[in-house]
């Protein structure tokens, strides 16, 4: 499956983000969750293939941290104003498991980033996901690039807007400007977090 994505900064309050999206009739397809993605990587290689290789698990509002996880490789992106790249995700029903096999195969955890991800509907076309992180509100739209061009106007948005850098890229430069930031981006790396 290629993935195409752009991510939109959100500088307003979260419920603005969310009464904007839902004034355009998307509806919530998926209750507010927190995703604790971890990324691995052996010796450096994947990111330096621009390759990704990430085990996902989610928490529900008021329930435990799943044991199943979502297992995604994402290849190269191409060069574009949006991010498009090969993606295979699967679903393992052991997270725990699966972390021991590849850190028997040499990979070792590299990154860890959380966030609260909140997944809207209008149609077939296309996703916007609100995501909440400790640097910030993103929106994020997944579809067609004609889908992803009207949607981010409809939404107040232009293509100088886009972004294409991963979480991981994101929260590199954050660590820039907050030095002394811990080393993954998850929700006690500073006290102003929005947990």
């Amino acid at each position: 499956m290629i993935e195409i994505e752009i991510k939109l900064a959100w500088l307003a309050p979260v419920k603005d983000a969310v009464l904007r999206v839902e004034g355009l009739g998307f509806v919530a397809s998926s209750q507010r969750t927190l995703e604790i993605d971890q990324v691995y990587d052996r010796h450096d290689s994947l990111r330096q293939a621009n390759q990704l290789l990430r085990v996902r698990r989610e928490q529900p509002q008021g329930a435990d941290v799943s044991a199943e996880a979502t297992i995604t490789y994402k290849g190269p992106p191409e060069a574009s104003r949006y991010k498009k790249r090969e993606e295979v995700e699967f679903v393992v029903s052991d997270g725990n498991n699966f972390e021991l096999v590849l850190e028997r195969l040499g990979y070792s955890r590299s990154f860890r980033y959380e966030k609260y991800r909140t997944k809207y509907r209008r149609s077939s076309s296309g996703l916007v996901t609100l995501d909440e992180t400790p640097i910030g509100v993103f929106l994020e739209l997944e579809g067609e690039p004609g889908w992803i061009d009207e949607t981010a106007q409809q939404l107040g948005f232009s293509a100088q807007d886009y972004l294409t850098a991963s979480y991981a890229s994101l929260f590199r430069e954050y660590q820039k400007q907050n030095p002394g930031t811990k080393p993954d981006m998850t929700f006690d790396l500073s006290p102003g977090s929005i947990r």
